[in-house]
C-alpha cells in the first residue's frame, strides 16, 4: 500500500500548530506551498488538547489546522495522538507511569510516559484513536495514520507488577508450562528452578548477573509488547479507514526492537535519522540503516524525521554546514526513500526542542535555513520521477534481532566489545565504497537470489537458520562468534560453530578475545598482512577446507585466521579490512567505480552520486545521461563540487 493521494517525493516535516497563536497558521501554510510541501505530520504530542478531560474532545482546533492544509494542497500524516498521555490520565491511574529496573515509578514531565503492558493506558490509546478516526477517516487532507512515535525511544521496558503478569503470560504463549520454561532457562544453574510461571518476575535489578536466557526473553518480551500497542491502535484504523495506510516512525537500526517483525506490523516504513555533521564519515552508517529500511518490506520507504541543521540533544549540537542539508536528503531518496520530512516546520520558541532546527528558523524567511527549504523543495520536485522505483542488490548483509540481543548481553560474555553495528559496517563501509547495492536480510529467509550472502555474526543460529545458509547458492561469509547458541541461548552440543560446523569446515576450539590495544597480525595466502583487534579464535579446520589467512605472532602464531570450504569462507576474526576477502567473493557483482568520499547509488535507471567531501572529485560516468537537478546532458568524465550531487537518468550512449 503506498501514498496514492499524493504524487511525486514526499516533503514536509513535523508541524505543531497547538504551540503557536492561530493567527500563525495562515502565514505557516502560505509558506508551505511557497516552498513545495505537501506532507505535514500533525497531532504527534496532542492527545491532552484533543481530549482536556476523560471522554471530552476538542477537534475544533485539529479541524481547522486540517482544512488549511487541504486548502493549500498540503496532506496529513495524521498522528493519533498517543505518544504521550495527558496529565488527567496519570493523575487518576498513576500506574500507567513506567517503573524502572529498581522498582522507581518515573513521573509525568517528559515524553512517552506509560507502560507497553498498562491496559489502562491501551484502553483509552485505542478510545483516541478510533475517535480520531471517525472524525478525520474521510478527510481530504488525510494522506496515512501515524500511530505513537518512536517506540522504544524513552520507553523501552517497565518493571511494574502490570508488566510482570504480562511477561509471565507472554511465557506461557511461549512454553506452555514451567517444565519447558526450566528447560529453555537453564534453571538448574545458581538454583533457579521455577516449580510455578507465576514465580518470574522480570529482570530487576539483581544482586548479581541475571540468567541471560531471561534476559533474552525479555528483551523479545519488550519489543512484542510495544508492537502489541501499536497494533491495538493500527486494527481500529484499517477497520474504520481500510484505504489508509499506517506506520510510526523507526529509529534506523534500534537495538530495542525487532523491526522484521515490526515491518509486518505496518503499511509503509518510515525512518527517523540524524546523522552526526561533526563525524565525516556519518554518511556510511545512515546509509546501512536507509538501506534496511528499504530492505524490511522490498519497497520504498519514507524519512519522516531529519535535521534541517543542529538538532538539540547532542552534547555539541553542530550545524550543518552549506550544502550538507541537501546532500543528506538527496542520500535518503538515493537509498530507496520516496520523500524527506523534517522535524520540525517552524522552529519552537521553548521547550526541550526550541534550538532543535528546522525548516522555518527562528529568524524566518530571511535566513541560510530558509533559502535551504526553498530549494530542496525545488530539488525534490525535479525527482519526481524517482518515485516508486526500486534498488536491485545482488548482496545481502544478514540482521537478526534475536542473534543480536544474545551478542550484547549486559554480562557474562567472552568479550563486552563485540557490538553489531560494528560489526555489520565493518563489512558494509567497503560494499559502500565501492557503489555495491546491498540488501539487509533476516536469518532463515530464502537467499537463491544473490550472488554474495554476508552474516558478519550469527551468534544465536538454529537448525532451521542453518538450513537456510546451506542453501545459498552465491557466495557465502560467516563472520565471527557464529553458530554458538539456540534459540535458548545454550550453546550447542559439541561447542561452535554448532549446526554450521559442516557448512563452515570449522570447529572453534577456543574463543580468543583480545584486550583492548592489543592488535594480531594476520597474513593471508597472497603474502598480504592484516590486523585484527577485539577478537580471534583458535580453529580446527576440516579435511578439504582451504586455509586462506593464518595468525601471525602471538599465541595463535601459525592457527587459521580465514578459512574457505567451497564458495563458504569464515572469517574467524574482526579484520581491520576485510578487501581481501571480499575480493575473492565480489568477482561479477555489480559495483561503480568512484573516489574515496563519493557514494554512487543506483535506483534502477537513475544513478545517484554524491560528494561527501569538502573539495572537488571527478568522476567517471559508467554510461551516459541527464542530470534530472539541471537538466544537464552528461557523459565521460565530470566534475563534483563539495557536498554537491548528480542524479542522473541514464539514457545509453546515441
Amino acid at each position: 500500500m503506498g501514498l496514492t493521494r499524493v504524487p511525486g517525493l514526499l516533503f514536509g516535516g513535523d508541524y505543531n500548530p497547538e504551540q503557536w497563536p492561530e493567527e500563525v497558521w495562515a502565514e505557516d501554510v502560505r509558506l508551505m506551498a511557497e516552498a513545495g510541501v505537501n506532507m505535514a505530520t500533525v497531532a504527534v504530542f496532542s492527545w491532552s488538547r484533543l481530549e482536556p478531560s476523560r471522554g471530552s474532545y476538542d477537534f475544533g482546533w485539529l479541524d481547522r489546522v486540517l482544512g488549511l492544509l487541504h486548502e493549500h494542497g498540503v496532506a496529513a500524516d495524521l498522528a493519533t495522538a498517543t505518544a504521550t498521555p495527558p496529565p488527567w490520565l496519570v493523575r487518576e491511574h498513576p500506574e500507567v507511569m513506567p517503573v524502572d529496573a529498581r522498582g522507581v515509578r518515573l513521573e509525568f514531565g517528559s515524553r512517552q510516559g506509560y507502560c507497553p503492558s498498562s491496559p489502562v493506558f491501551r484502553e483509552h490509546a485505542v478510545r483516541l484513536a478510533a475517535a480520531m478516526a471517525e472524525r478525520y477517516g474521510d478527510h481530504p487532507a488525510l494522506a496515512m495514520w501515524h500511530v505513537g512515535n518512536e517506540y522504544a525511544d524513552h520507553t523501552l521496558e517497565c518493571f511494574c507488577p502490570e508488566s510482570a503478569r504480562h511477561f509471565r503470560a507472554w511465557l506461557r504463549e511461549r512454553y506452555g508450562d514451567v517444565g519447558a520454561l526450566n528447560a529453555a532457562w537453564g534453571t538448574s544453574c545458581w538454583g533457579q528452578h521455577y516449580t510455578a510461571i507465576d514465580q518470574v518476575e522480570p529482570p530487576r535489578q539483581a544482586p548479581g548477573p541475571v540468567n541471560p536466557a531471561q534476559l533474552l526473553d525479555w528483551r523479545r518480551f519488550c519489543s512484542d509488547a510495544l508492537l502489541e500497542l501499536f497494533t491495538a491502535e493500527r486494527d481500529v484504523l484499517r477497520e474504520r479507514t481500510p484505504g489508509v495506510p499506517v506506520t510510526t516512525n523507526f529509529m534506523s537500526i534500534l537495538h530495542g526492537l525487532d523491526y522484521w517483525k515490526w515491518a509486518e506490523a505496518e503499511d509503509l516504513v518510515s525512518d527517523d535519522a540524524y546523522p552526526d555533521p561533526a563525524d565525516p564519515d556519518s554518511h556510511v552508517a545512515v546509509a546501512l540503516s536507509y538501506d534496511l529500511m528499504r530492505s524490511l518490506k522490498g519497497r520504498p520507504w519514507l524519512l519522516l524525521e531529519s535535521a534541517p541543521s543542529a538538532v538539540s540533544w547532542r552534547e555539541v549540537n553542530v550545524p550543518k554546514p552549506p550544502g550538507m542539508m541537501r546532500l543528506h536528503s538527496l542520500q535518503a531518496v538515493a537509498h530507496g526513500g520516496d520523500g524527506v520530512m523534517f522535524f520540525q516546520w517552524r522552529q519552537a520558541r521553548y521547550g526541550p526542542e526550541k534550538f532543535h532546527s528546522a525548516l522555518l528558523p527562528h529568524g524566518g524567511t530571511g535566513t541560510r535555513g530558509w533559502r535551504d527549504t526553498l530549494a530542496l523543495g525545488a530539488d525534490l520536485r525535479r525527482l519526481a520521477e524517482v518515485a516508486g522505483t526500486g534498488t536491485p542488490a545482488e548482496v545481502a548483509l544478514m540482521l537478526g534481532w534475536d542473534s543480536w540481543w544474545g551478542l550484547e548481553a549486559p554480562e557474562s560474555m567472552p568479550s563486552a566489545r563485540l557490538r553489531l553495528k560494528e560489526l555489520l559496517l565493518s563489512w558494509y563501509r567497503p560494499l559502500h565504497a565501492r557503489g555495491v547495492a546491498v540488501d539487509l536480510v533476516p536469518p532463515g529467509r530464502d537467499l537463491s537470489g544473490y550472488r554474495a550472502v554476508i552474516v558478519p555474526n550469527l551468534y544465536l543460529c538454529t537448525d532451521e537458520q542453518a538450513k537456510a545458509l546451506a542453501t545459498v547458492t552465491g557466495e557465502l561469509v560467516v563472520g565471527p562468534f557464529s553458530g554458538v547458541v539456540d534459540e535458548a541461548d545454550q550453546v550447542h552440543p559439541g561447542g561452535p560453530p554448532g549446526p554450521l560446523r559442516d557448512l563452515l569446515g570449522v570447529d572453534v576450539e577456543e574463543f580468543w578475545p583480545l584486550p583492548d590495544g592489543v592488535t594480531q597480525r594476520v597474513r593471508h595466502a597472497d603474502g598480504g598482512t592484516g590486523q585484527a583487534r577485539t577478537w580471534a579464535e583458535w580453529l580446527r579446520p576440516h579435511d578439504g577446507a582451504e586455509v586462506l589467512a593464518r595468525y601471525e605472532g602471538g599465541d595463535l602464531d601459525g592457527l587459521p585466521a580465514v578459512v574457505r570450504k567451497g564458495s563458504v569462507t569464515y572469517v574467524s576474526c574482526l579484520l581491520d579490512d576485510v578487501t581481501p576477502v571480499l575480493g575473492r567473493v565480489l568477482p561479477g557483482v555489480a559495483s561503480i567505480d568512484v573516489p574515496p568520499g563519493v557514494e554512487a547509488v543506483r535506483r534502477e535507471r537513475h544513478l545517484f552520486l554524491l560528494n561527501h567531501t569538502t573539495t572537488p572529485r571527478r568522476v567517471t560516468l559508467p554510461e551516459p545521461g541527464t542530470d534530472l537537478l539541471t537538466r544537464t546532458r552528461m557523459r565521460g568524465e565530470i566534475e563534483l563540487a563539495p557536498r554537491d550531487a548528480v542524479v542522473l537518468r541514464i539514457e545509453g550512449d546515441t
